[in-house]
C-alpha cells in the first residue's frame, strides 16, 4: 500500500512539473505574441498620423500654390485661344508658350512680351490685317509695346484722350503723377466695380485725390 502511494505520489509530482512547464513555455508565447500585436498596432497608429500629417502639408503645400496662381484670357492669332493658369509674375512671353504659340498670321510688333502678366487680364494677339487702333478701344486690355512705333508715338502725344475704361497699365502710366502702382490700383478698381461713368469716377480709387485728378482730367475719357 505504501510503495502505490509512493508512486502515486512521484507521477503526480511528474505530472505537475509538466504542466508547470508548459504553462511556462505557452505563457512566453502568449507574452511574444501580445507584445507583437502591440507593436503591430503602435507601427499602425505611427503609419496612420504619419499619412494625416502628409496629408495636411500636401494640403497647405496646394493652397500655398493656388495662392501663386493667375488667369489669365488670351485671344486673337494664338494657336489655342482660352482661359490658362499661369505662375505668379508670368510675362506674355509665357502665356503664347503656354496657349501653343502663335498663329502665322500674329502680328506681335506693338506687343511687350516681356509684359508682367495679372490676375484677371485679357490679352489679344492681333493678325496682320487687324487695325491695332480698332482692337484697343473694343477690347478690355490690350497689351502694347512701350516702345511703339512713331506713327503710334505722335498719337499718343497728340490730343487723344486715354480712356480709363480700356487703358493698360503702360497707357496709364503716361498720365501725368500716375506711376505703376496708380495704374495697377485703377485695373484693380475695374475688375472690382466695373467700368467708370464718368472721369470725375477715377477720384474713387486710392490714392487719386482732387489734385492728381486736376492733372489729368483733360487727358482722360471713358
Amino acid at each position: 500500500m505504501k510503495k502505490i502511494n509512493k508512486k502515486g505520489i512521484i507521477i503526480f509530482i511528474i505530472i505537475i512539473c509538466i504542466f508547470a512547464i508548459y504553462k511556462f513555455f505557452t505563457h512566453d508565447e502568449y507574452i511574444e505574441f501580445n507584445s507583437k500585436e502591440e507593436t503591430i498596432s503602435i507601427n499602425k497608429n505611427i503609419s496612420r498620423e504619419s499619412n494625416s500629417n502628409t496629408e495636411e502639408i500636401k494640403t497647405e503645400e496646394e493652397l500655398k500654390d493656388n495662392d501663386n496662381k493667375i488667369i489669365v484670357y488670351v485671344t486673337g492669332a494664338i494657336k489655342n485661344i482660352g482661359v490658362y493658369e499661369l505662375e505668379e509674375n508670368s510675362r506674355i512671353a509665357d502665356l503664347i508658350e503656354k496657349a501653343g504659340g502663335l498663329t502665322e498670321d500674329a502680328n506681335i510688333t506693338n506687343i511687350n512680351l516681356a509684359y508682367i502678366l495679372q490676375d484677371g487680364m485679357k490679352v489679344h494677339i492681333p493678325t496682320n490685317s487687324e487695325d491695332i487702333n480698332e482692337i484697343k478701344d473694343n477690347t478690355e486690355i490690350f497689351i502694347t509695346n512701350e516702345n511703339e512705333s512713331k506713327e503710334n508715338s505722335k498719337m499718343s502725344n497728340s490730343s487723344s484722350k486715354i480712356n480709363i475704361n480700356t487703358a493698360t497699365q503702360t497707357e496709364l502710366e503716361t498720365l501725368p503723377g500716375i506711376g505703376v502702382a496708380t495704374a495697377l490700383k485703377i485695373i484693380d478698381y475695374r475688375k472690382e466695380n466695373g467700368k467708370f461713368n464718368n472721369i470725375e469716377d477715377i477720384k474713387k480709387v486710392n490714392g487719386i485725390g482732387e489734385s492728381k485728378y486736376s492733372k489729368i482730367k483733360d487727358k482722360i475719357k471713358v
